[in-house]
């Protein structure tokens, strides 16, 4: 293929990913729309089971999305007024506003600069008397290094939380990102590796008596024996029917898409010029590449290119969290890994079946924009 021929490339193509799945949808919306429970149906129920099973957990509470998840666990564990939880800079906002919104304090560390994943060393460092846990942000789909993480959370007494929101189905050293910490909590955001047409997320936890107390705050703090008694001061946030139904459709399918994934990165990484260095994968993890991306000298040069070409792109994310104006104030020090990544970083066009030709076009305009 030459630069003459036309070839735009979308960041995520959602109607690839979803079209084989139209009829599981049809009879979906048409089995909830007969019954008529469209909120905690049995379809959530069935959902909640399967995920746990997937995750290799003993539950799994449906909840209305990633973000709730986090604080639903957070509130869950007693975290809140006078706790610090150590979070990586380079992460979604939602991590740090579910910890804010516990009533915490998030204490920002460094990254590592080979996969960008939270540094464990990072992580001791910044243990105080305060620290009640730390986050382990699985990022771009490759989970962190679970085995020192864990060791350090082990001997500080910490909680270890997993941010899965971005690893659905992403294994290290053979266990399964919602199989480490005290629990995961999941986003079902439509782009997400395992997504829903609409918003959702979930708790999956091994801990029987958190997992209660979830599914009690998750449902306006209604008590498990009495709908109405409330026990706790809980919220409005449940994963409805028909969401729950979409993703039993396509969680069959999760493993398959994200060989895909796997697939469509070593394309990359054969094809793209020097100039784009994929971030590097742990030994021990199997990475789901909820994100394909790269490191580059010169994003705006890229990005101009990638643009006049008709490629979309993204970058997860520029401005670090303890940069943000909202979070500035909480930051301690300067975290050079993260600040420096953030000007570096570029994410390419993925989803499970981008064709070779599409790949390849990305990587064309790449090489063209670097010569």
């Amino acid at each position: 293929m030459t630069t003459t021929d036309v070839l735009s490339v979308p960041f995520l193509d959602l109607g690839a990913v979803n079209e084989p799945l139209r009829e599981e949808y049809h009879r979906a919306w048409h089995a909830v729309l007969e019954h008529g429970c469209f909120v905690g149906g049995a379809e959530v129920d069935r959902f909640e089971e399967e995920f746990a099973q997937y995750c290799g957990a003993s539950a799994c509470i449906g909840v209305a999305n990633g973000t709730d998840a986090l604080e639903l666990i957070l509130v869950g564990l007693g975290i809140g007024r006078g706790d610090e939880v150590i979070v990586p800079a380079n992460t979604f906002v939602a991590t740090v506003e579910a910890v804010c919104a516990a009533g915490a304090r998030p204490v920002f560390v460094d990254v590592l600069p080979d996969t960008l994943q939270i540094d464990p060393a990072a992580v001791a460092a910044a243990v105080t008397p305060a620290t009640a846990a730390v986050m382990a942000v699985h990022l771009f789909g490759q989970m962190v290094d679970v085995t020192a993480l864990a060791a350090v959370a082990d001997r500080h007494g910490l909680a270890l939380i997993e941010d899965a929101a971005q690893a659905h189905g992403a294994l290290f050293a053979g266990r399964r990102a919602g199989n480490v910490g005290v629990a995961a909590g999941f986003s079902f955001y439509p782009g997400k590796n395992l997504g829903a047409l609409g918003d959702g997320g979930a708790v999956v936890t091994s801990d029987s008596q958190l997992a209660a107390r979830v599914r009690g705050l998750s449902n306006h703090g209604r008590s498990a024996d009495d709908r109405h008694r409330h026990d706790a001061c809980g919220r409005n946030s449940r994963l409805d029917t028909l969401q729950a139904a979409v993703l039993s459709a396509k969680l069959p399918r999760l493993d398959e898409h994200n060989a895909g994934r796997a697939e469509v990165m070593e394309r990359y990484r054969m094809a793209l010029p020097a100039g784009c260095r994929p971030l590097s994968v742990h030994p021990a993890a199997r990475p789901v590449h909820h994100l394909a991306v790269v490191e580059v000298d010169d994003r705006p040069r890229l990005t101009t290119a990638l643009s006049a070409c008709g490629i979309g792109w993204g970058v997860h994310y520029p401005v670090p969290c303890h940069r943000q104006p909202a979070f500035a104030h909480l930051a301690r020090e300067p975290l050079p890994v993260a600040e420096r990544a953030a000007d570096r970083i570029l994410s390419l066009p993925m989803w499970p079946s981008i064709s070779d030709a599409e790949v390849w076009r990305v990587c064309e305009a790449l090489c063209e924009a670097i010569a």
